[in-house]
């Protein structure tokens, strides 16, 4: 597998003439290269719902992807989002697989700071990605509460899963209370059963939406 770029000309594209796991100095043998060996400052984690070395993994998600910090002084980040299955093996080079050639795969790496990776933890906990490796000490991670969770494997919220909301209607006076209630999301292997309903105050009607997984 190569990378490709975009050049400064419209719809040119520099081929980068090496393979991605190759350290040839481009952007991601750079950003991957202290993923794949080991460095006293650099720290990752990684998710894959085909995770390395570990068959028949069920879950709901197909999120991939390695978040990546300095340790030292300085604020440097990155995160790599991507489709490759059993990327990255951590600390060890990665075998490109030669079936996943004719599918294509996407890789994306956004430059990022430390003050942002709590906010990404936070969208990521609501894919519930399967977490497959991480050395981030958590003197780095003290103050991202979504990152704590997202390491450790934690569920967004805690079941039962229950809120109100109130819904204006065209009766300004008259507001309709809608209660929204699911019966599990505390396993990744199972179904998810969720209930919705209604309470119409003023009409006295009753309406309840069933809803299930059926994958």
């Amino acid at each position: 597998m190569v990378t490709m770029w975009p050049t400064g000309a419209v719809g040119n594209w520099a081929d980068s003439q090496a393979p991605f796991t190759a350290d040839q100095g481009h952007s991601f043998a750079k950003t991957l290269e202290n993923v794949v060996r080991t460095h006293a400052s650099i720290k990752f984690l990684a998710y894959n719902n085909v995770p390395p070395g570990i068959p028949n993994v069920k879950t709901k998600s197909n999120s991939k992807g390695v978040i990546i910090l300095s340790t030292a002084a300085d604020s440097a980040a990155a995160w790599v989002v991507h489709t490759i299955p059993g990327f990255p093996t951590a600390k060890t080079p990665y075998n490109w697989p030669a079936a996943e050639t004719a599918r294509g795969h996407l890789l994306i790496c956004l430059t990022i700071s430390k003050s942002q990776i709590n906010a990404i933890a936070a969208s990521l906990l609501l894919v519930q990605p399967v977490i497959h490796y991480n050395d981030i000490p958590e003197t780095e991670t003290a103050r991202m509460p979504y990152f704590k969770k997202l390491a450790e494997g934690q569920t967004p919220i805690i079941p039962p899963f229950t809120s109100r909301r109130t819904v204006r209607t065209q009766n300004a006076r008259a507001p309709v209370t809608v209660h929204i209630y699911s019966k599990s999301e505390s396993s990744k292997y199972g179904k998810v059963f969720s209930y919705i309903s209604f309470i119409i105050i003023h009409t006295c009607m009753y309406f309840e939406l069933f809803f299930t997984d059926l994958n």
